[in-house]
């Protein structure tokens, strides 16, 4: 009887965000209106990985990817050029939203 390979829950999320790049999007999105810096870099390391990893990433962003690990690191501070690349590498872009007075 052969058992099936564990997964941790990293290469799960991971590999839902490669099989459905809206589900990466939704993710990023609620960390960026909840998250602090460090949550937001965190998830833009998950979905880096399951985008084709830094070196892949780092050529279609036009970005030396020694400056993209950085960038990506738990002490990382993306300059808006940055993100706005990483972002369009993903095929993402950032948004901006009136916040619902109702929740504000």
């Amino acid at each position: 009887m052969k058992h099936a390979a564990s997964v941790s829950h990293e290469e799960a999320t991971i590999q839902e965000f490669k099989d459905n790049p809206q589900e990466a999007a939704a993710y990023l999105s609620a960390v960026l209106e909840d998250g602090d810096q460090e949550e937001v870099l965190l998830a833009l390391r998950r979905i880096t990985t399951a985008f084709g990893g830094v070196p892949k990433l780092a050529e279609q962003a036009d970005l030396n990817a020694k400056t993209l690990y950085r960038t990506l690191s738990a002490r990382g501070n993306p300059e808006m050029k940055s993100l706005m690349a990483i972002l369009k590498a993903m095929g993402m872009r950032l948004a901006v939203e009136p916040i619902d007075a109702a929740h504000a």
